[in-house]
């Protein structure tokens, strides 16, 4: 979560301030666990819409459906993940979280031996539903584990951990699934019994790394299960929510507008993933194993400016910084459309670059002031993840209707255009919310 630096100008009291309570400290290590393994699981959906496409006889638009399961089970499960965080507390959020993704993950052995898309998606979809109930209630969880002048600094180091997963998880399809599927030329000549024996082969390439996963989730769930993890704001919270916190979310612009941008940042997001690998195949030329790198690079990316994000926010304002980053993702998208060769590739990787800033400065600007809404009010920007669902199928979509693979960039450019939106509705206006501090109970 990023806040203005307007708003938190005192660099030496933040650096005095321990980043983690000494207490929790074993609890947080544990977290950035939970960090690393979602963003694992989600980017290794990016590699199977190739996979899928690959395995069966579909168009762009139905791999995309990959995507509409696991950012639809985002959407319908992150509400819920707050009212149990409310309840019962982060610790049983994370458990929850970790137990059902675990589930999923699992889910992925019948679906192997089954050879139905459905049921691929079916076990896709379990375990989005418990990575979203793990991502309403770590990021909230890892606010709460120290002093609030150190809350930004915390959230980032544990946010920069999942583009590490991430990056393992493309990994692990770059290594262990594209360089071993089926090719199509082999296909040609294959009897229709021998094609269904190298689609089995092929889906339980894909089964390996997701088992992997969830054999990781269940320990990492052993090991918060065993452990002490209450924050100080749950152990001297006695009071019921206010009333009406749906009607004042709504009425707090910044906070809507907050919501509306950060569907439109996962959704830009996940086009340019989803597609990267697709792109450097039917535009540039590369085969399925050379491609998967790019996707690889582009995760890299993420990483390394995540990072440079980090510095930069200690010297720009935040606004200013996803305006300026915004506006280079929608070049980079529009290079992409235009350049049909290499250039253009690289364009789609450096995508990345501006994507990397987008998603904890919009919480953060979205967030700030919303004292004891602010919890509720992160289940809706995880909902927003929705964006993810919906806007690769357009892209898909459009992609099958011209003919042109590198034409679908128009839909992630329109998405960076709406985030740069916001940013300028945010340095142009002023709100009363700016007078509060985020209150404790994040």
């Amino acid at each position: 979560m990023a806040t203005p630096a307007a708003v938190e100008p005192q660099g030496a009291q933040r650096a005095k301030a321990p980043l983690v309570d000494r207490r929790l400290r074993v609890p947080f290590y544990l977290l950035l666990l939970c960090f690393a393994a979602w963003g694992a699981a989600a980017n290794l959906t990016d590699v199977l819409v190739g996979v899928f496409r690959s395995i069966f006889d579909m168009s762009n638009f139905q791999a995309s459906l990959v995507q509409f399961a696991y950012y639809g089970a985002y959407f319908l499960l992150a509400l819920p993940a707050a009212f149990i965080n409310r309840r019962f507390g982060y610790k049983a959020g994370v458990l929850t979280g970790l137990g059902l993704a675990a589930v999923g993950g699992f889910l992925f052995v019948p679906a192997s031996q089954l050879l139905v898309y459905e049921f691929f998606l079916i076990a896709l979809f379990v375990l989005a539903a418990g990575l979203s109930i793990l991502e309403t209630s770590a990021n909230p969880f890892v606010i709460a584990m120290g002093s609030e002048r150190s809350a930004t600094q915390r959230l980032n180091l544990a946010q920069a951990f999942n583009p590490v997963g991430a990056n393992v998880g493309v990994l692990l399809g770059a290594l262990l699934i594209l360089p071993a599927l089926t090719s199509e030329a082999a296909k040609v000549i294959m009897s229709p019994e021998e094609i269904r024996e190298s689609q089995q082969q092929d889906l339980s390439l894909v089964l390996g790394p997701y088992v992997g996963i969830a054999v990781v989730l269940v320990a990492i769930w052993l090991l918060i299960a065993f452990q002490k993890m209450s924050v100080p704001v749950e152990e001297e919270a006695t009071a019921l929510p206010r009333k009406g916190v749906g009607r004042r979310l709504w009425r707090n612009r910044h906070y809507r507008f907050g919501v509306i941008a950060q569907f439109f940042n996962v959704a830009a997001q996940t086009c340019a993933w989803t597609f990267t690998i697709i792109y450097a195949q039917d535009v540039v030329g590369f085969a399925p194993e050379q491609a998967g790198w790019f996707l690889q690079a582009s995760l890299l990316v993420f990483l390394v400016s995540r990072f440079v994000m980090v510095y930069l926010l200690g010297i720009f304002r935040p606004a200013l910084l996803l305006l300026v980053m915004a506006v280079f993702g929608v070049v980079c998208c529009l290079v992409a459309v235009v350049a049909l060769n290499i250039v253009g590739l690289i364009a789609v990787v450096m995508i990345s670059a501006a994507l990397s800033l987008m998603f904890p400065t919009i919480y953060g600007v979205a967030l700030r002031g919303l004292g004891d809404d602010a919890k509720f009010g992160a289940a809706g920007l995880v909902m927003a993840i929705l964006g993810g669902a919906l806007l690769p199928m357009v892209q898909g979509a459009v992609m099958d209707a011209s003919g042109r693979t590198s034409l679908g960039f128009v839909v992630p450019a329109a998405c960076l255009a709406v985030v740069a939106a916001y940013a300028l509705f945010d340095l142009r206006t002023t709100r009363s919310e700016d007078a509060h501090q985020l209150a404790p109970a994040l």
